[in-house]
C-alpha cells in the first residue's frame, strides 16, 4: 500500500459503481476518481439540486464521463426502496458499492421510520440497501462492497439492548455506536458470503481526519464542547484534504488483493497519509454481536439478505 495513490486505481472500464452521499467530500471524490478510471458511477445523495449539480460538475471535470444521479434517502426507508428498484429498472449488474454517506454527532432525533437518526442513516440504511442491490452485487463478478466507518469506533460499543439510545443519547457516543455497526455489518456480511462460497469482498474504509462538510453539517462549530473545539482547530491545522481522505475508501474498492472484513486507513497515525492497514476494536471482531446486530437490523428494516443466511 506504502505511496498508493488515486493513479493506481486499475482500469474500471466496463465498471458499475454506486457511491453514496457523493455530491460532495469523500464521497464526490470517490466517485470522480472511479469516473476518470473509466467507471460509470452512479451518485445516491439526499438533496436532488445538490445530486445533479454535482453529476454536471463531474461530467465537467471528467471529459467522456457518463455520470448518473438518482435520489437516495438514507433516512426513509421508502427511498432506499425507491432508490432500488430504479437502479434495477436501470442497470443489469453493481460491481462496486460504496457505502460512504452519514451524518455525525446530531442533536438528537428520529428518522421517518423511527430510528435514531445517527444510527438509523450511518448503518441501518446502508443494510437496507445493500440488501436490496445484493441480488445484483451477487451476480457480478469479482464485485465489492465497502462501507465507511471511522475511527471513532473506538468511541463507543454498540448496546444492543439500546440500539436507539433511548434511554440516554450522547452523541459522540452515538456517533461511535453508529461507526462501530458499520465495522460489524462488515465483519458478518464477509462471513456469511464466505459462507456461501461468493466471490464478493466486503471490506471496510475510513479517511482519517479529513477536513469535508460532515463536520460542519452535523456540528455547529462554537467552541461549545471540547469535540467541537478539537474539530474546530484540527479542521484548520491536522486535516487532510477530501482527496487524501478519499484513499483508503479506492484502496479498498479497487486494489488488487484486498481481503473480506479488512479495514483501510491512513498510515499515519491513522490520521492522514497514504493507504494502509487500519486499527479496529477488538468489538468489531465479536462474530456474536455482529450477529446479533445482523439479526435486529433484518428486523428493525423489515429487509431480508435471501441466500445469505447464518
Amino acid at each position: 500500500m506504502a505511496g498508493w495513490k488515486a493513479g493506481d486505481i486499475p482500469d474500471q472500464t466496463g465498471r458499475t459503481a454506486v457511491v453514496t452521499g457523493s455530491n460532495s467530500g469523500i464521497g464526490y471524490v470517490a466517485a470522480r476518481e472511479l469516473a476518470r478510471r473509466g467507471a460509470r458511477v452512479v451518485l445516491a445523495c439526499r438533496n436532488e439540486s445538490r445530486g445533479a449539480e454535482a453529476a454536471d460538475r463531474l461530467a465537467r471535470e471528467v471529459p467522456g464521463a457518463e455520470p448518473e444521479f438518482i435520489r437516495l434517502d438514507l433516512a426513509e426507508l421508502d427511498s432506499v426502496r425507491q432508490f432500488a428498484a430504479t437502479y434495477g429498472q436501470r442497470h443489469d449488474r453493481l460491481d462496486l458499492l460504496i457505502n460512504n454517506a452519514g451524518v455525525m454527532a446530531l442533536p438528537y432525533g428520529r428518522t421517518a421510520d423511527g430510528f435514531e437518526t445517527q444510527f438509523g442513516v450511518n448503518h441501518l440504511g446502508h443494510f437496507a440497501l445493500t440488501g436490496l442491490l445484493l441480488p445484483m452485487v451477487l451476480g457480478t463478478p469479482d464485485a465489492r462492497v465497502v462501507t465507511v466507518s471511522s475511527g471513532m469506533h473506538a468511541v463507543s460499543n454498540i448496546d444492543i439492548t439500546d440500539l436507539n439510545s433511548e434511554r440516554r443519547y450522547r452523541r459522540w457516543i452515538a456517533y461511535g455506536r453508529s461507526k462501530t455497526a458499520n465495522l460489524l455489518f462488515t465483519h458478518e456480511l464477509a462471513r456469511r458470503l464466505a459462507a456461501v462460497g461468493s466471490d464478493v469482498v466486503a471490506a471496510a474504509a475510513h479517511p482519517g481526519y479529513a477536513s469535508t462538510n460532515l463536520q460542519t453539517a452535523g456540528v455547529k462549530l462554537e467552541g461549545r464542547t471540547a469535540a467541537e473545539r478539537f474539530i474546530r482547530v484540527g479542521n484548520r491545522y491536522f486535516a487532510q484534504s477530501a482527496d487524501a481522505g478519499a484513499l483508503p475508501t479506492l484502496y479498498a474498492a479497487t486494489a488488487p488483493g484486498v481481503r473480506p472484513d479488512s479495514f483501510t486507513g491512513p498510515a499515519v497515525l491513522g490520521w492522514r497519509g497514504s493507504p494502509a492497514t487500519s486499527w479496529r476494536a477488538p468489538w468489531t471482531l465479536n462474530d456474536r454481536a455482529a450477529e446479533r446486530l445482523w439479526d435486529e437490523s433484518e428486523r428493525l428494516t423489515g429487509i431480508a439478505y435471501e441466500g445469505l443466511k447464518a
